[in-house]
């Protein structure tokens, strides 16, 4: 099973770029750019990945994105990614990226840009990968300065694959952003949303309708709220769930205790992603290894996990033949 999983084409739809910074390229990265680390080696840095919840998470986050400063930077984080994701059988990347906090370190939105569709070209030519790219809204900054990032993109919007919401769900329900969401959509900018990781299921429900998005990132809290698991089932929205990340940041305590089995039997809309792979333990492979090992599912289980993910990522059509061609091989 192993290999199979490896072999799998497997499309990622729930990773943010700068959480695949690795430490021995933020080692590389802070000596490139003079930038002194609270940290002696490679392997304290790895050690101070432990951690008791999200904001304790995402204080680690943003010091280590601290080494980020040049467009050079940005590819090279891409591509160590895409690189890796590639060597397990990953086909398709999406990335979320995060502009305001690279902006409030002074890094403009032209810098982050030029580095990441740098990297999207170089993975098509080299790799064979497709790519997309979603600009996230830090949820618990305030609405009128992600209005104004949205804006201030105007030069990169059809770059832009989709809009995002993310960081600390907590007393940051998705309402705060209506009118953001309404001009992405005015736009035609699709829209995906965190929701119901951390937060209630009533921020789903507020996803939905006030945001009109199009997938849930994480979602797993559902399953408090029958009505809503009707809904999801039946409007076929799909979850990205990123299993090894609500062990590492305890929404769940093992593996063995995560509801992906119990959001399966309710006939839901299923993809395993990797969120942070170098915080939450790895990629997108190691995800579906650690589901197989916990829940000892089949292989059409996870042909059906990969075939979903291939349907509800933003590529072109003659790309999702071309994946579906390759798992249908697979299998």
């Amino acid at each position: 099973m192993r290999d199979f999983l490896q072999r799998l084409p497997k499309a990622e739809l729930h990773l943010h770029i700068e959480g695949s910074l690795e430490p021995e390229l933020m080692f590389a990265l802070a000596e490139r750019n003079g930038i002194a680390l609270p940290y002696a080696s490679v392997e304290a840095v790895r050690a101070a990945y432990e951690f008791d919840d999200l904001p304790a998470f995402l204080d680690l986050y943003y010091q280590g994105m601290s080494v980020l400063r040049t467009a050079e930077d940005f590819h090279d984080l891409a591509m160590d990614y895409f690189r890796r994701a590639h060597d397990e059988g990953v086909v398709h990347v999406e990335m979320h990226f995060d502009p305001q906090a690279h902006l409030v370190r002074g890094i403009e939105l032209d810098v982050v840009m030029e580095g990441l569709s740098l990297a999207q070209r170089h993975a098509e030519r080299e790799l064979g990968m497709s790519t997309a790219l979603i600009m996230a809204f830090l949820r618990d900054r305030s609405a009128e300065e992600a209005m104004k990032v949205l804006e201030s993109a105007a030069p990169y919007w059809e770059m832009i694959d989709a809009v995002g919401l993310d960081s600390a769900e907590r007393g940051h329900p998705p309402s705060k952003f209506v009118e953001v969401f309404q001009r992405a959509r005015m736009l035609g900018i699709p829209r995906v949303a965190h929701a119901g990781e951390e937060g209630p299921p009533e921020y789903i429900r507020e996803a939905l309708d006030l945001l009109d998005v199009c997938r849930i990132d994480h979602g797993v809290r559902c399953l408090e709220d029958p009505e809503l698991v009707a809904r999801l089932r039946d409007e076929a929205v799909v979850l990205t769930v990123c299993p090894l990340s609500n062990v590492k940041l305890k929404v769940v305590e093992r593996m063995e205790d995560h509801p992906l089995p119990q959001l399966m039997e309710a006939g839901l809309r299923l993809t395993i992603n990797s969120d942070d792979p170098a915080y939450f333990g790895g990629g997108v492979l190691d995800n579906y290894r650690a589901c197989h090992e916990a829940f000892d599912w089949s292989r059409e289980t996870f042909v059906q996990l990969a075939g979903t993910a291939i349907e509800a990522a933003f590529m072109s059509d003659t790309r999702r033949l071309e994946l579906h061609r390759k798992l249908a091989e697979s299998a």
